[in-house]
């Protein structure tokens, strides 16, 4: 589970993120509660957040052109630097009293321009870290660690803007980049992986896309992958709406179901990081669970039976999100790596921004269940055509039978299958 550990570069690299990650789950909690305390709107909350995830939309594609250009390591070096630099320029504005909703505007926004570059470089970084063998762990362990991160920042950013103020939440956050800094620097370059950069040229963005448009299995991985981020995971909009309208329990409620749903994530990045091997037909089954999951969960009587779905829901969403990104990344050419993740990054964050009102128009017009329910029965829909598609472009057939007295579902090369029928 823990084996790409064992590489001393990631290792450095993986202890700077457990750091970095809680500061960044601590700064995401304290900007949305200083805007809503300088203006008491949560139309500016919404405001910070889609300037923050902007960026990434109108430039993530010219991002990864820039990461197959550059050397990553110093790319990071460079956009780690820019972010820590902005939550400490924050701390100090809001430790001084000098803060308006402006500089909070202007500092989200600066964090996602430095995202853009940040994302695809430290995505295809891994790779680069620890080979092609031990990159479905890597990716995983990443996840696992996002994911205890999401439990724990929160939680402190919660006890301090309580006990001291925002101000120091940020200043924590700006200081913690300089755990991954310091990793980027001890890392020893002789152990990297050496890749080709690519040379600076015209028409790079189109090549990029041309390239995910010829192969199958990145094109159709990354349209489920947009399927799903866009219609399934809307959880801000439903776990309040449940919380609120249909159970009548309040913000407890809301944060419970968050934490489990965290908790169900760690369990899958940790699964996903046991498995080694990124599979197609696990993306398509884990997306098909995680639909049904979810439609299951839209009509679940009780709180305590919805809240104990999202551990599984949880569990499987990140089983598709660990598998979609380890497989793009391994069925990827190394020098067009940056593009490809990039593309991947702005289809997966991306599908929030789009979702989420669509989420929130049929939950209004038709209720939290049906909008749950609506989004789930996409995701899996997706899901099956996705699949279907995959195997009639790798000439597969399905093969149902029995093996040791067990139903055994599963793929086939077509000419095995009708080997089978003529053995018959």
């Amino acid at each position: 589970m823990f084996s790409s550990l064992k590489v001393r570069n990631y290792r450095l690299f993986f202890l700077g993120q457990v750091v970095s990650n809680i500061g960044t789950w601590m700064q995401r909690i304290a900007q949305d509660w200083l805007v809503l305390s300088l203006t008491g709107s949560a139309t500016a909350v919404g405001v910070t957040t889609a300037l923050q995830f902007l960026p990434m939309l109108l430039f993530g594609l010219y991002g990864g052109v820039l990461v197959d250009r550059l050397p990553k390591r110093r790319a990071l070096l460079f956009t780690q630097s820019a972010m820590g630099a902005t939550g400490i320029a924050l701390a100090v504005l809001t430790l001084t009293g000098q803060v308006h909703v402006w500089h909070v505007y202007v500092a989200a926004f600066a964090v996602g321009l430095a995202t853009v570059v940040d994302n695809p470089a430290r995505q295809s970084f891994v790779s680069e870290m620890v080979g092609p063998d031990q990159l479905q762990n890597a990716v995983s362990l990443n996840s696992a660690n996002f994911q205890s991160a999401r439990l724990v920042g929160p939680a402190v950013a919660g006890v301090m803007i309580t006990g001291v103020g925002t101000g120091w939440a940020f200043l924590f956050n700006g200081l913690s980049f300089i755990a991954p800094l310091v990793g980027l620097v001890l890392m020893r370059s002789r152990e990297l992986y050496v890749v080709e950069r690519a040379p600076r040229g015209k028409g790079q963005l189109r090549e990029g896309l041309r390239y995910v448009a010829g192969r199958p299995e990145l094109i159709w991985t990354i349209v489920l992958v947009g399927f799903v981020s866009t219609f399934g995971f809307n959880f801000p909009v439903y776990l309040s709406a449940f919380a609120d309208d249909v159970f009548h329990a309040g913000a407890g409620s809301y944060s419970l179901f968050n934490t489990l749903m965290a908790v169900g994530s760690l369990a899958g990045a940790l699964l996903a990081a046991r498995r080694g091997t990124a599979r197609l037909r696990v993306l398509v089954v884990g997306a098909v669970a995680f639909g049904a999951l979810e439609m299951v969960a839209a009509i679940a009587p009780s709180l305590w039976l919805f809240a104990l779905l999202m551990v599984p829901i949880g569990m499987f969403g990140m089983t598709v999100n660990v598998t979609a990104n380890s497989s793009v990344q391994m069925s990827t050419d190394p020098a067009m790596r940056g593009r490809v993740m990039a593309l991947y990054m702005m289809i997966f964050m991306g599908g929030a921004p789009v979702g989420a009102p669509i989420a929130g128009w049929i939950t209004d017009a038709y209720g939290v269940r049906a909008g749950l329910a609506a989004g789930g029965a996409i995701a899996a829909l997706a899901a099956v055509t996705v699949g279907l598609v995959l195997a009639k472009v790798g000439n597969l057939r399905l093969s149902v039978g029995w093996n040791r007295g067990h139903p055994h579902v599963r793929f086939v090369p077509r000419e095995v299958q009708e080997q089978l029928a003529a053995a018959a």
